[in-house]
């Protein structure tokens, strides 16, 4: 559970290629180099053990697949501070490029640790935001920061799917989507449609054992 606390959590504004955007933002700081949190976020071999397995071109300019579906450009890469990709999913989003990206910015700390900025940006009219809301993609990404922390701190490969399954992933989930319900209420949400939402999306994450 420290590890939620140890996540900053935003919902702003932005723009992608398709027009106005919603951004959901995710900081926080892991003791590691920036050099090896650069390697974790790039490498094939590191990115399988905390996201998804990883194939294409992965090069400024390049398209990747990840194993969950997720796919796009490389628009951005600045080594060891900053990468931007496009990012879609599923075979039908190809026909609306533009809609979606994310940007990852790392910072040295002056201890030798590192500060990781996430900000995933979604064209306004997203067809998930109005039943999840910002949780959509923020739990997703919490489960896989969560991932990441594990691997920098002993090289330990994530199983998501255990995760999920475990009564102290499916904690981290609804405290996840509280959370993420608490910054749609900070950036204005309505109050109804936050809780509907944060409901939403933790039935998604974890939906009741049958």
């Amino acid at each position: 559970m420290d590890e939620l606390t140890a996540t900053h959590r935003a919902m702003g504004k932005g723009s992608v290629p398709a027009g106005e955007a919603y951004t959901i933002e995710l900081r926080r700081r892991y003791e590691a180099q920036i050099d090896d949190v650069w390697d974790a976020i790039t490498s094939p071999e590191r990115l399988r053990r905390w996201l998804r397995p990883v194939t294409g071109d992965l090069r400024l300019g390049g398209k990747f697949e990840l194993g969950g579906g997720e796919h796009g450009e490389i628009l951005r890469c600045e080594p060891p501070r900053l990468l931007k990709v496009s990012w879609l999913y599923g075979p039908d989003a190809d026909a609306w490029p533009g809609t979606s990206e994310v940007e990852v910015r790392l910072v040295p700390g002056p201890t030798g640790d590192t500060e990781v900025e996430l900000i995933h940006a979604a064209v306004v009219g997203e067809p998930l935001f109005p039943t999840y809301g910002p949780g959509a993609g923020g739990v997703g990404w919490d489960l896989h920061l969560l991932a990441l922390a594990r691997l920098l701190a002993g090289g330990e490969t994530a199983d998501h799917e255990a995760v999920q399954k475990s009564p102290e992933g499916r904690e981290f989930i609804r405290r996840s989507a509280a959370a993420w319900g608490e910054a749609h209420l900070a950036a204005g949400g309505e109050p109804e449609h936050v809780a509907a939402a944060v409901e939403a999306t933790t039935k998604f994450y974890a939906p009741d054992p049958t």
